[in-house]
């Protein structure tokens, strides 16, 4: 049976407190088993990167984590203070293409009943200068940059963004690494998705190798190297999966600018 639970330890800090928590979880669709007794810890103030083939759970874990999903057996226990926990951004986000930036943003902030300050979120990732450009005006990087800030609204402490890289050029993809390096900074708790071992690299404090529905291998980068007798994570990756399908890997990752 699936619960799902929240609760703060206050007396810990944040990145000690487990922010995430996900223990013995299935999920299926249609009698097709797509996740089997996955079980993790995120603390506060870490980046977690879910890494694996196509088509092999990870879009599934994050929706569960998100509560957009209910476990078929095991538990979700997400880190709050009451309100909105959990900010999502989907891997396809879709606005109102007639709104504006700014007005997209104010429309998610009454969604939550909360008072958002649009001009700070906007200003944290870097969408200042076009608040009053229409959605459907925008680039595609720009649209994933404003799926983040609608996920900011309501203040989370743990954001769940599913392939939040996807189709960025390389400046783009540096700026959206520092706004999330700045949420784990904050304390906060990111769990993503990538094919991008590039953005594993650079910001990943901890590595969730998913593969045929299973958890196969948890721990920082270097530990997965060490586990594994690899030199790169796209090695490290290989060594550790089954070896059903590929991650979509960028060669030669060593470690390096985090940013």
């Amino acid at each position: 049976m699936s619960t799902r639970q929240t609760g703060r330890a206050e007396e810990q800090p944040a990145e000690q407190r487990p922010a995430v928590e996900v223990t013995d979880v299935s999920h299926s669709f249609d009698g097709l088993d797509v996740l089997g007794d996955v079980s993790f810890t995120v603390p506060g103030g870490t980046v977690a990167c879910v890494v694996g083939p196509n088509g092999s759970g990870k879009t599934t874990l994050l929706r569960l984590v998100a509560d957009l999903l209910e476990p078929d057996a095991g538990s979700v226990t997400v880190a709050g203070d009451g309100g909105r926990r959990v900010g999502y951004l989907a891997q396809q986000p879709a606005f109102r293409r007639q709104f504006t930036v700014a007005e997209t943003v104010g429309f998610y902030g009454s969604l939550v009943g909360d008072a958002t300050d649009v001009d700070a979120v906007l200003d944290r990732v870097g969408l200042s200068a076009v608040a009053d450009r229409r959605v459907d005006a925008l680039s595609g990087g720009m649209r994933r940059l404003l799926g983040l800030a609608q996920a900011m609204v309501g203040d989370p402490s743990v954001f769940v963004l599913d392939e939040p890289a996807t189709g960025l050029d390389p400046t783009m993809a540096r700026h959206l690494r520092e706004v999330i390096g700045a949420l784990a900074a904050d304390g906060d708790a990111v769990l993503l998705s990538t094919h991008d071992l590039h953005t594993v690299d650079r910001i990943a404090d901890m590595v969730l190798l998913v593969d045929r529905g299973e958890l196969v291998a948890a721990g920082p980068p270097a530990e997965l190297l060490a586990e594994a007798g690899a030199t790169t994570l796209d090695d490290a990756i290989e060594t550790l999966g089954h070896g059903g399908g590929t991650v979509g890997v960028s060669p030669g990752l060593h470690g390096g600018d985090r940013a």
